[in-house]
């Protein structure tokens, strides 16, 4: 029979799991629209809003690993795959079935807002697929080096490297198809990449609360992962 602490362990598992498809999701569904940001006048950033969830997904997964273990990040990961192709399965019939005459958005504001979904989704399917299971790796790796000391140098290291990854990959496939043009590829890399390593900065002291709280109510000592059976 399981304990009152091991079903608490799988409901919070169960919460970032959600969060983090959600996440995922929503940042496939939003990114045709791009915004800018000046940085306190230091640099302009010219990225998608899909890229603001999407920081989150790796947030969560370093949070999985380290305190559920690689198998439940892996598996937050491959989750997030199903969902997204599910999502776009959804996108895909919502777009062929015909509007009425008195729907709200017709068939070509809808085709224009979600048409592209498709190649956003395979574009981000492919890049999140490298990106998450690098950073989970790398994570790991630095893990076993510091013998569970210093999860801001492997929060870090694995973050910034995944998502030079992912922008890169995702960039590269969506002007191959032709949805972004190519003259825009050089500054979206260098802003989109600067972007989420600043993010990835910013959730550093996100991570340790949320691995501080969840150790101190689960009882863990320091690089000690919490079994979910």
């Amino acid at each position: 029979m399981k304990t009152v602490q091991t079903l608490l362990a799988q409901r919070i598992y169960l919460i970032l799991a959600a969060l983090f498809i959600c996440s995922l999701v929503v940042s496939n569904l939003i990114f045709q629209k791009f915004f800018y940001w000046d940085f306190f006048g230091l640099y302009r950033f010219e990225i998608s809003v899909g890229i603001l969830p999407y920081p989150i997904t790796f947030l969560i997964t370093d949070i999985i690993s380290e305190v559920y273990g690689k198998k439940r990040a892996n598996q937050v990961v491959t989750t997030g795959i199903f969902a997204s192709f599910f999502s776009l399965l959804i996108v895909y019939i919502s777009d062929i079935v015909p509007a009425t005459s008195y729907s709200p958005i017709n068939d070509v504001l809808f085709s224009k807002v979600f048409g592209a979904t498709a190649i956003a989704v395979f574009a981000s399917m492919m890049a999140y697929l490298l990106a998450q299971y690098i950073d989970i790796q790398i994570f790991h790796f630095w893990k076993r080096v510091t013998k569970g000391k210093h999860l801001w140098l492997r929060n870090n290291f694995s973050t910034f490297t995944s998502q030079f990854v992912d922008t890169f990959t995702v960039l590269l496939l969506l002007c191959s198809f032709g949805k972004i043009d190519w003259d825009l590829f050089g500054g979206l890399l260098l802003s989109g990449f600067l972007f989420k390593v600043l993010v990835a900065m910013l959730d550093t002291p996100f991570l340790y609360l949320a691995v501080y709280a969840l150790r101190k109510k689960f009882h863990l000592k320091e690089a000690e992962e919490l079994p979910l059976v």
